[in-house]
């Protein structure tokens, strides 16, 4: 059986607040619906300050989300690590894996626009090592002893119930991001099929001495959209998605691999292109995918419409998976 994820982003260009809360309030309710028809995840992400609304609270949603489901995991993939004070992190994470009773997995990123960093007043180039302290500090701080912060002793309250911690893996798509999780026996999540890091990420767990694994990518981890007529849904729909590939685009520099990584400028392009695809029940089926990623409100799609494509999802795909 695939895996099969739901991701929300919440972007709405032009939005409103009444339009934001009708869209928020639909992606509970759609997390809902996937819990109980057995979906794997729901994948949310951060971003601040952009203009179409993209989430800037992904914690904060989570714990509606846990709210609103009994058994699905919640994946922040990914924060923008340096950017999180580490002990309120710590908290944060904590409490929210106590209330989902574990169900919560975090992919820590150091992200990739210099705009985000300049919005919270973070020294853009000691990334790497605001990065290497809030991973250090999580781990010493969900143990709930007294440790060394910065100067001082400090002790961060209530311990998570997992053991030994909550999941927490390190992403990139650079051998530095390699290296740290191996050095702290964390499990890496490269940001794309990137085969060459993963042999790098197990050459640096044996120098380290450390245990770990990797999340890796699909060779193809497509944007999914289910509808009975794709023709008729890229013309309706198609800027949605062009939207949201052109916002990517416009952050990621040609140095930065990831899997939603798109070079397209027209619907047309994007079509041909098959980062974002829009397939009936049965394409869906036959394309064979490990991972399977549902984006149903990308790029402020139509909240109806979002609706059709997982309710087609839940009701004549997975049922065939399964069969």
């Amino acid at each position: 059986m695939p895996v099969t994820v739901v991701r929300f982003n919440l972007v709405e260009p032009g939005a409103t607040p009444a339009s934001l809360r009708a869209r928020y309030q639909a992606a509970l309710e759609m997390a809902a619906y996937a819990d109980e028809h057995g979906i794997t995840t729901v994948q949310t992400e951060e971003h601040h300050g952009v203009a179409n609304n993209w989430l800037p609270s992904p914690f904060a949603f989570a714990g509606a989300l846990f709210g609103a489901t009994h058994r699905i995991a919640v994946t922040v993939s990914a924060i923008i690590g340096p950017l999180h004070d580490p002990l309120r992190l710590a908290e944060e994470i904590a409490v929210l894996d106590l209330l989902s009773g574990g169900r919560l997995v975090t992919v820590a990123g150091i992200g990739y626009r210099p705009e985000e960093y300049a919005q919270f007043d973070v020294d853009w180039k000691r990334r790497g090592k605001l990065q290497d302290e809030l991973l250090e500090t999580l781990l010493k701080a969900w143990t709930g002893e007294e440790f060394e912060y910065r100067g001082r002793t400090v002790r961060v309250t209530p311990r998570p119930c997992t053991d030994p911690h909550p999941l927490l893996l390190v992403g990139g798509s650079s051998r530095a991001a390699a290296r740290r999780a191996a050095r702290l026996g964390l499990p890496f999540f490269p940001s794309a099929h990137l085969p060459e890091l993963e042999a790098y990420y197990k050459e640096r767990l044996v120098e380290y001495g450390t245990e770990g694994w990797t999340m890796m990518p699909a060779a193809e981890t497509p944007l999914l959209h289910i509808a009975e007529d794709p023709d008729r849904a890229w013309d309706t729909y198609g800027s949605c998605f062009l939207h949201e590939a052109r916002t990517y685009a416009s952050w990621q520099s040609g140095d930065i691999r990831s899997a939603v990584k798109s070079g397209a400028t027209s619907v047309d392009e994007l079509r041909a292109e098959g980062v974002y695809r829009i397939l009936t029940p049965s394409e869906c089926v036959a394309q064979g995918l490990g991972n399977l990623v549902l984006h149903p409100l990308a790029g402020g799609m139509p909240l109806e419409e979002g609706w059709r494509s997982l309710r087609l999802f839940a009701e004549e795909v997975l049922p065939a998976l399964t069969d």
